[in-house]
């Protein structure tokens, strides 16, 4: 028997339902969570890297719009960025008006040129300097287009945002994908590490369940049991189902575990299912 450590969370029934009298309580498991992926810009989908069925890894690329200007807008700045043609002119600059503008200084105190003409080679190495200051800015903000331009280019691949699987594949190459939640999507995805299992409960239970309480899940038409203990519990009662519902969170690494099916659930001390078995281990 495979044991897993659980986290039982009781809260307000998000299923109308009611328990069932027998052995164990009414329950489904899902995905921890379900996702459609829509792209932040529009464009033609020129690849789909995965299909219905497949499983994903967190971070990995699962679809690219077409994105040839972007690309060239990326290596123009990556290349606007790298230049040094402008900086070099002007540090040039800067070393000929700093050495004119010393001898201006040493032949102003040798009064063999105008106070004017001093102050002329002072303002050209002033100028000289705003140019070279100038010229650094520039290829600052050079660098800040290049990572703009980079950003941009990232906005048109979709990346899975955890590990999961592909519910469905709802566009293909050579469709157009929009952003916004109101079109189409390009992909749902799933997770299913770790899958969530809703238990419902009738509300004769309310206060008497305690943390540590251990709980048994087993798949509709048998399998496996799998076996946790209840770690938290929030007082909440649905009015008008008389039920609560108690959240389980299933870690399932291998993927064995089904989502999307009903389930029976077994709590320790609960009147009216039967008990863990004794020297199951939860884990």
């Amino acid at each position: 028997m495979r044991a897993l450590f659980l986290s039982l969370v009781l809260f307000a029934p998000a299923l109308a339902a009611t328990a069932q009298p027998g052995p164990g309580f009414e329950c489904l498991i899902e995905p921890s969570q379900v996702i459609e992926m829509r792209t932040t810009v529009e464009g033609l989908i020129e690849k789909v890297h995965v299909r219905r069925g497949d499983a994903v890894r967190r971070g990995q690329v699962l679809a690219e719009l077409q994105s040839r200007a972007e690309r060239l807008a990326v290596e123009s700045a990556r290349f606007r960025a790298r230049m040094e043609g402008q900086i070099e002119t002007a540090e040039n600059r800067v070393a000929y008006a700093s050495k004119k503008f010393g001898r201006a200084e040493e032949l102003h105190k040798d009064q063999m040129i105008t106070a004017q003409a001093r102050d002329e080679a002072d303002a050209e190495l002033r100028l000289a300097n705003a140019e070279l200051k100038a010229a650094h800015e520039n290829r600052e903000l050079a660098r800040i287009e290049h990572q703009r331009a980079v950003e941009q280019l990232a906005m048109r691949t979709l990346t899975s945002p955890f590990d999961g699987v592909v519910l469905d594949r709802m566009l293909n190459p050579g469709d157009l994908a929009e952003s916004g939640t109101g079109r189409k999507p390009v992909l749902r995805l799933a997770q299913i590490d770790p899958l969530r299992v809703d238990i419902v409960l009738p509300a004769s239970p309310f206060g008497k369940v305690r943390a540590g309480a251990r709980v048994v899940i087993v798949p509709q038409g048998g399998g496996v049991r799998h076996v946790g203990a209840e770690r938290m519990v929030d007082r909440a009662v649905d009015a008008a189902s008389g039920t609560l519902v108690a959240r389980v969170e299933l870690p399932n690494p291998a993927g064995t575990v089904p989502s999307g099916v009903r389930c029976k659930a077994e709590i320790d001390g609960l009147p009216g299912t039967a008990a863990v078995p004794a020297g199951t281990a939860a884990h």
